[in-house]
């Protein structure tokens, strides 16, 4: 098979791996999608850096485990590779989600619209709490089925967790371009983010629990707690 007739940029748009080309002087000369959602949270002169220090020492390609961690995106190796010394590429492998250990049944859940039942326990949250409140919110996004009784729990917890907070910031977002397996259906994912000044960490066993309950990713941050939401269809 001559393999020089074949186009594989589509096959590099299709990874879900971070792929980037740089240029001998860290000029970005191709990327993947989801480099270009990468790059939302990391800057390009870190990755550029990676890229050389772990670089093999002569022509080819070496892969290093390596833990890597921008705000949502866990990567556990990296491969860096050159054949010549004008460029220098760079692919970061997503780390596994960790599989809930109960299967989800989606015939019980009920359909929700995620805005109204934030703004329903943040009013709750308003009643004990003085705290001043940010809220930026994608009123787009579609109704999906969960455990509304789940899922108001795990927003009390997360909320609770800011109850000192002086000024909390609070961003509801569809990550465009990523996805979850659920009931062996590909689901689109939002993102609930809640930043402050600093938080309480009394309570974090209990949302890592109450999240796993709602196949819910839960990053727990010093500043911070992230929800990534399955939108079950």
């Amino acid at each position: 098979m001559n393999t020089l007739s074949i186009d594989f940029e589509p096959f590099v748009e299709w990874d879900n791996s971070p792929f980037i080309l740089f240029s001998n002087q860290g000029k970005i000369l191709y990327l993947n999608n989801a480099a270009e959602i990468l790059f939302g949270y990391v800057a390009k002169k870190e990755l550029y850096d990676i890229a050389l220090a772990y670089a093999p020492q002569s022509f080819g390609y070496k892969t290093t485990l390596l833990n890597l961690n921008y705000d949502t995106f866990n990567f556990y190796s990296v491969t860096v590779g050159y054949e010549n010394e004008e460029f220098i590429s760079l692919r970061l492998y997503n780390a596994p989600r960790a599989k809930p250990s109960v299967p989800i049944e989606t015939g019980n859940l009920i359909t929700t619209d995620i805005n109204i039942l934030l703004e329903a326990n943040i009013a709750l949250f308003k009643t004990k709490n003085q705290n001043r409140l940010q809220l930026l919110t994608d009123q787009d996004i579609p109704a999906f089925k969960t455990d509304q009784n789940n899922f108001s729990k795990l927003l009390r917890k997360v909320l609770d967790a800011f109850r000192s907070s002086d000024s909390i910031s609070i961003t509801l977002k569809l990550l465009i371009g990523e996805h979850v397996i659920i009931a062996d259906k590909k689901e689109s994912i939002v993102q609930l983010s809640i930043e402050a000044n600093g938080r309480y960490t009394d309570t974090d066993n209990e949302i890592r629990t109450l999240a796993e309950q709602s196949h819910i990713a839960v990053y727990l941050k010093e500043r911070a707690i992230k929800l990534d939401i399955p939108l079950i269809q």
